[in-house]
C-alpha cells in the first residue's frame, strides 16, 4: 500500500484481558484492521499504567497475570482511520482512542535509505 507522506496514527488503549467475541480485543482489532486493508498495525504491551478507574496495573515478578495496559497502533490516511473507528467503537467496553498526525517514512530492505514511497508490505 502506498501512503502519502502525511498520515494519521490511531492509538487504542485497552486492557490486556479485554475480549471481543471470545478472543483478545487487541487481536480482534488487528484482524479487523487487516480485513479493512489498513496499512499496518502493531500491538504494544505496557509494563505499568492506569486508566479511567485510577487503578494501577503493573507487571511485577510475583504477579504474573495482571490486566496490563495494551496499545494498538494503526497507521493510515485520515479518512480510512476515521471510518475504521466506527467499526471498532462498539467492541471496546472501556478504553481510550487517540489520533495524531504523523509523517510517514518507509524503509526498504537492502537500501538503507528511508523513502516516502510505499513498499506494498504495509507498516508494522
Amino acid at each position: 500500500m502506498v501512503l502519502p507522506e502525511d498520515g494519521l496514527l490511531l492509538r487504542v488503549f485497552i486492557g490486556e484481558s479485554d475480549k471481543h467475541d471470545g478472543i483478545p480485543l487487541y487481536e480482534w482489532i488487528v484482524r479487523k484492521a487487516r480485513e479493512h486493508g489498513l496499512a499496518g498495525a502493531t500491538v504494544l504491551r505496557g509494563i505499568m499504567g492506569y486508566g479511567g478507574h485510577s487503578r494501577i496495573h503493573s507487571a511485577k515478578i510475583l504477579r504474573l497475570s495482571e490486566d496490563l495496559p495494551v496499545i494498538v497502533e494503526i497507521v493510515d490516511v485520515r479518512e480510512r482511520l476515521e471510518a475504521f473507528l466506527s467499526v471498532i467503537d462498539g467492541a471496546i467496553p472501556e478504553g481510550l482512542a487517540t489520533t495524531g498526525s504523523v509523517r510517514v517514512r518507509f524503509y526498504r530492505g537492502g537500501t538503507g535509505r528511508g523513502t516516502t514511497q510505499g513498499t506494498g508490505r504495509g507498516v508494522g
